[in-house]
């Protein structure tokens, strides 16, 4: 029994061994690529994906240790808010969240969304 069997990415008929799949390391690597790109992403990756970006942004707005940005400029860029690695109260009661060691509070002046960017020290533990 001879069933002709076909490439999965070009759809060639496939020489060689039964349980062939591909006809090249080229068609197997884009078959593979094809299929991650439709994947749904997993929720660890998205939740990573969006940890990196926002660690990214307050390092990048943060030059002099303690900023204040408006809340619409790292949002434009992809900043998101709710995805943080943990928190610091400081004695005045205001709770900063942080990304690693790259803090923000936000604040609301003269109806304007704000952040407070700030980095971690070592008093803060």
């Amino acid at each position: 029994m001879n069933d002709q069997k076909e490439c999965l990415y070009c759809k060639l008929p496939l020489v060689g061994r039964a349980d062939k799949k591909f006809c090249d390391p080229q068609c197997k690597s884009a078959y593979q690529y094809q299929k991650f790109k439709t994947a749904p992403q997993k929720f660890y990756n998205k939740v990573s994906t969006q940890l990196k970006l926002n660690r990214k942004l307050l390092k990048a707005y943060n030059k002099g240790g303690k900023v204040i940005v408006r809340a619409e400029v790292l949002q434009e860029k992809g900043f998101n808010s709710r995805f943080f690695t943990h928190y610091w109260k400081n004695k005045k009661g205001h709770v900063y969240l942080f990304v690693f060691e790259y803090g923000y509070l936000k604040k609301k002046e003269h109806n304007i969304e704000k952040y407070i960017l700030i980095t971690w020290q070592d008093y803060m533990q």
